[in-house]
């Protein structure tokens, strides 16, 4: 007599399917920390590279379509601008995690001054980023966030507490 195989819903599948959003204004190693953590397994949608939402749409639907892997690396620095990938991602059954970049100003400026070429981004533009940031929160619908820091030169990661 044959054995009758458990058959996994398709659904529990996809809740391994990943989209993970960064948080925090320019200059804070958010692109970096994507290289150094996320290069081999996520693609990167970033308007840095892509240059409009349009494009930026694209790219994630076709991310959805083929159920793959993504970050976002943008500052998404309010819950509006957070909004429109974590309703698209829980549509899709993603796994929705934020990282939130520490934010302080004067590190930000400083590793700024630091850039070359068009990496470097004018100081009044980090100034108006930082000003309108809100941080991260579960009530948005992230299933998990953390808290990205530099120190010492090295990223240091924790679990998001309510209280930051």
């Amino acid at each position: 007599m044959l054995k009758q195989l458990q058959v996994t819903p398709a659904i529990n599948l996809l809740q391994n399917v990943h989209l993970i959003i960064f948080v925090g204004i320019q200059a804070t190693g958010k692109s970096t920390f994507y290289v150094e953590n996320f290069f081999f397994s996520h693609i990167r949608i970033s308007l840095d590279l892509l240059s409009s939402r349009v494009r930026e749409k694209k790219f994630i639907e076709t991310c959805f379509d083929t159920k793959s892997q993504f970050v976002v690396d943008n500052t998404n620095t309010t819950p509006q601008s957070r909004e429109r990938y974590i309703i698209k991602g829980k549509e899709h059954n993603y796994k929705i995690t934020g990282y939130y970049f520490s934010s302080k100003l004067e590190g930000a400026l400083e590793r700024n001054r630091h850039r070359k070429g068009e990496r470097r981004i004018p100081e009044e533009g980090i100034r108006a980023f930082h000003n309108r940031l809100i941080l991260p929160s579960y009530a948005e619908g992230f299933d998990e966030l953390f808290y990205v820091k530099i120190s010492d030169g090295r990223f240091v990661v924790d679990k998001w507490k309510d209280d930051r």
